[in-house]
This record gives C-alpha cells, structure tokens and sequence, in this order.
C-alpha cells in the first residue's frame, strides 16, 4: 500500500492534516527528519504512515509507559500489529515479544530508551531489518528541554551500534531554537528536514484568572460542566488529595492521580479516567504525558506550572478532537514560592554533577519567570505563548481571557513611587506581603518588629485596597521595575528599570479590566461539538453504541471511533458500507469490526 492506502485503510481519512505528508514523504525519501507540531496535531500519523509503507520495522523510542500502551492499542485496534517493551512487562513477556518481533510478527515496536542498550535488545536488533528509528518526545534529549532525561542519551550509542544506520526522526510539541539545536546535534541527525507546523491551537481558549477562592472556582466549573470530560492539575500531592476528595463529596465522578499512590491504584484510576468511568481527573504532572482521551473538554491548572512548555503540553492535552476546549490557569502568589523551591530541591536530574546540575536550575529559574509574566501580561495570551516559542502571532486573538476583556489605563505613578521607594528604604529585605502591608499601613505586628511602621512609605497607599496594591505589584515585576530574589523565601529587589525611575519620575500607565474578576467563573454553555445541525438525539445513541462496544472489547471509548468521528456520522447520515467509508476516522478495519452496528442506528433513526 503506498502512504494514501494506509491512511485510508487503517485511519480511515481521506487526506493529511497540515505538515503532516511533507514530514512522511521527508521519511520515504530516506531523510532524517524534525517534526515540532503542536499537541493533538497528529504527529503519530507521521512515522506510523511510512513505517507502514516500508519494507522492515520501525522502533518508535518513547518515554512513557502510558504512552507506550495508548499508541499500541490504537494501532492494534486500527489492525495494526505492534508491541511495546518496558519495564511493565514480566520477563518472560518480554522475552516472548522479542521472540515474535524476530518472527517479523510486528511491524512497529515501542521501547523505552532504557532498553535500548541491554543485551537482549542489542542482540535482537542486530539482526532485525531497522528501517527507521522514530524519537517521540524528542525535546527529552536536551537538557535545555522541560523534561530532561539522561536516558535518552543512550539513543545514540544505540544506533552507532547498528549494522545499518536506519531513517532516524524525531518529533515534539515543546522545542525553542535551543532545544531544536540540540535535537539535531545529540541525536546526531544528518542534514534533516525540518518542519515547524505552527504551536497555535485554534480550538483552545485560554484563561487567566485570580479567584480568592480556588476551590470555590472549580467546584463551580465542574457543576456547570457536568457531561465534559477534564483534567485539573496541581503542584503538589495534597493538593490533589484535598481536590479529589471535596469534589468527591460533592458527588463528582472523580479520580486522582500522583506519585504516591501505589502502581495498582494509579494504573486504576488513569483507566477510570481513560474509560469515562470517572470523567474528571485531578492530578500532578506525573499524569498525562502519552495519554490520548481525545474528548478531555476542559484543562484547570489549580497551581500554576513551572514553565511555558509543561504549561502548553499540559494544556494541550484539550481538544485533541479538534473540539472547542477551554485551558484555564487559577494563579496565587504562593504558587511562585512553591514552584521557586521545587527547583532549588530539583531530585528530577540526580544523575548530573554539581555544575550541571545548576545549569539546569538556572535555566528552570528564567523559565519560571516567562511563566510568571503570563499570569500577569494584560496582552494576548495566545500571541505571548507562540512568542514564546518563536513564532509571531496576532496581538488579538479573540479567545483568550485578555482579548475577552474591556481595559482601561489607570495611572499608577503615585504608587509606583511608592513601592519602589519602600523597597529601598528597606534595602531590599522583605518579600511582597510585607512591602505592601507597609504602604498601604496595615496594623500587622510583623512590621513593628521590622520596624516598617517607621517607613517614610508607611500609610501613604492606604486609599488603595490590596488587591489593587498586588496587581500593581505585579505590574512592576513583569515589566522589569521589581523582580523577585530566587530563593526559598524571596525577596522584593529593585529591577533595571527602577534607579532611572526613581531619579526621573513620569507618569506610569496599567491596563487594569473595566469589571474586576468574579469569585466563580462565568461559564458559557458550549455545544457538544463544532459542526452545525447536528442532532444530539442521533449523537447520544451513537454514544451509547460506542460505550457498549467499548466495554465488551475492554478498550477506551475514543478507540472505537472518536467524537469527532461521531459527529461527522451525523452529519453525513451514511447507509452503506461506501457512504460510512466516506465518515472522517473510519478505515476499513473499523468498519468490519463495528460499521454495521452504527449503520442500524443511523438507518432506525432516519426511517
């Protein structure tokens, strides 16, 4: 079959998303080759379609377990024979599917980078036809990386050790210029072709907000959002378990996910979640990396992340169906303390020296603060993530929580003076709480003992409410007036911008929203799904069908077919075998296994 056969025959669609045939035809060709191509854009497509067309097999080198087991049942559902080796296999299982895979049985194998370089794995890959060796997550082999791992460094002692040096390609969502330089550099590339799909995702909103009540705010969105699937991130375990456990009580159906729970409870859960047995998920970022739920409606950060690139492929992990999706991010003060001493207590990288090892801090401290001045920029949130990653953007995009809200510039040059003069004063001593319990001449004992009520600031900001005095404060750190000290308990310090301010004063101006953030979010109820004159009657049987299918072969809903694939059925009203051919994710394969079932409701219910 060539590439338009295997799409159509396993995947069941006509023609290639954007980039997508270019990066294959790249493969074909014989030519190592880079994909960054945003999540949920169909990079798998990309090395499964041509390890489909060529004559061997592909090794598709993964980080994850969870991914590893996603990819193979889609592909074995699609028809497909592929396996994975890691270490969730017993030995003799693992001995076993070695044995098939010299028996030619499998045509795409996934394996951990750990594996690579043991004996059995060498020996048997010594002497199996490689075609193409396919990198996923490829932003893991630099250090430069949001997710470094000093086990994909052994990618290219393995290949050096091949007989035949095989197509080599790699694919991420989350590479800066850095992190792609190094792709190529480590993994020894030979003059690859590069492609940059583009990092925007039209069918994502995204949202900043600052309620006083974070729990408050989710419980809300959840009870509004009753039949959508989510996930809600947090930065710790507790907070986790605090989450999960209240929205439990509340009557949600929701599941958890951390590196605390046992094996057993975790791969329970995440399959709870997967089936839409329990359609929300609360979880730390242990949770999600390979994990494909195409119908996840919604992404709550409770905390914010790290970084923009945890931020953008965690968020991502909304809307792979193409489906209108919301990514909303709930930020505190507190969560830049927290995520200041995860770095200073970074254990993710024990395999580095010392000098390493703070390079690597280094890096995660400028890091964080990108992430920082996205939770406080007034401008495009989408335009600042796609600069981010350097990739011009338009200054409006119409579905961000900026874009949606009216501002007006309010003058802030009275407390800027202010500020800054305090922070001075006090020859930079003391962190934000303190800074502005003095000027606004809070009764707090801490500043008697500090001896700010002695300030000449003290008291001369008491019209302002403190909510006022932090987004003021914010305002000052993004723009380089303040910044914080990277520390365990930091401190407010004076920025590039200051001395010059101090000494020649102007007038200052903030863009401030005309209405001031409610307490619970405003929801908007949404369609199910993005195409028009859909009928929800028609589309909830076809549901139906797809959930007993699902739970007879013990496999996730969206691998029988998609919700997208779903509404497209609706839409075409197919009854016959060629016309449920022309619905977007039915192949061949699928329709023999389940055509037949949702052609009798389509044909009952059109009479």
């Amino acid at each position: 079959m060539d590439k338009y056969e295997v799409l159509k025959h396993y995947y069941g669609y006509d023609t290639f998303r954007e980039g997508q045939e270019m990066l294959i035809d790249s493969i074909l060709d014989g030519q190592d080759t880079l994909g960054i191509m945003p999540t949920g854009a169909g990079k798998s497509i990309c090395y499964q379609v041509p390890a489909l067309v060529m004559n061997g097999i592909t090794l598709v080198i993964s980080p994850l377990i969870s991914l590893m087991k996603d990819q193979v049942g889609a592909l074995n559902q699609a028809g497909v024979h592929a396996a994975y080796l890691n270490s969730s296999l017993s030995y003799n299982q693992y001995c076993l599917a070695l044995n098939y895979a010299r028996q030619g049985r499998y045509q795409i194998i996934y394996v951990a980078p750990e594996r690579l370089t043991t004996e059995e794995f060498l020996t048997f890959a010594k002497e199996a036809n490689i075609a193409m060796i396919s990198v996923d997550e490829a932003h893991c082999v630099s250090q430069w990386g949001q997710d470094f791992r000093p086990s994909y460094l052994k990618i290219v002692e393995f290949i050096d050790q091949l007989a035949v040096r095989p197509v080599v390609s790699a694919f991420t969502a989350t590479a800066t210029k850095e992190v792609q330089e190094d792709i190529v550099q480590i993994l020894k590339l030979r003059k690859p072709r590069l492609l940059i799909t583009g990092f925007d995702r039209n069918n994502l909103s995204y949202q900043v907000a600052k309620p006083a009540d974070k729990y408050a705010y989710v419980s809300q969105y959840v009870k509004n959002n009753p039949d959508k699937s989510g996930i809600i991130y947090c930065l710790t375990r507790k907070s986790v378990e605090e989450v999960s456990n209240r929205l439990q009580r509340e009557g949600v159906a929701v599941t958890r996910y951390h590196a605390g729970l046992s094996d057993d409870e975790r791969r329970q859960n995440q399959d709870d979640f997967i089936y839409d047995t329990k359609p929300v998920m609360v979880a730390t970022n242990a949770f999600g990396m390979g994990i494909d739920k195409s119908n996840v409606s919604y992404v709550i950060h409770y905390n914010m992340p790290k970084n923009i690139e945890s931020y953008y492929q965690e968020a991502g992990r909304a809307g792979r169906d193409g489906e209108p999706a919301e990514c909303i991010l709930l930020y505190s003060g507190q969560d830049v303390i927290m995520n200041q001493f995860l770095i200073d207590q970074n254990r993710e990288n024990e395999a580095l020296d010392f000098e390493a090892l703070e390079v690597v801090r280094k890096r995660d401290r400028e890091r964080l603060k990108k992430m920082i001045y996205y939770c406080m920029t007034t401008d495009c949130l989408r335009e600042y993530v796609l600069q981010y990653f350097g990739e011009q953007g338009e200054p409006y995009c119409g579905n961000c929580s900026n874009c949606l809200v009216e501002f007006e510039k309010m003058d802030i040059t009275k407390a800027t003076t202010a500020i800054l003069t305090c922070v001075q004063e006090c020859r930079e001593r003391y962190g934000i709480t303190i800074i502005l319990d003095t000027v606004h001449g809070s009764k707090n004992a801490k500043l008697k003992q500090y001896r700010m009520d002695q300030n000449t600031q003290f008291g001369i900001l008491e019209d302002y409410t403190i909510a006022k005095l932090r987004q003021i404060m914010d305002y000052l750190l993004h723009h380089g007036y303040l910044e914080l000290s990277v520390s365990q308990y930091p401190v407010v310090q004076l920025g590039e911008l200051a001395e010059d301010y101090l000494e020649n004063g102007g007038m200052l101006l903030m863009k401030v929203p005309l209405e001031q953030e409610k307490k619970t979010p405003k929801v908007t109820k949404k369609k199910a799904h993005s195409e028009k004159a859909i009928d929800d009657t028609l589309f909830e049987q076809l549901r139906e069908m797809r959930t007993k299918i699902a739970k007879e072969e013990k496999v996730p809903p969206y691998l029988v077919f998609a919700d997208k694939t779903l509404v497209n059925m609706c839409s075409v009203l197919p009854k016959t075998k060629d016309s449920m051919l022309t619905v977007s994710g039915v192949g061949e394969v699928k329709y023999e296994r389940y055509g037949e079932r949702f052609l009798e409701i389509i044909k009952a219910y059109v009479g």
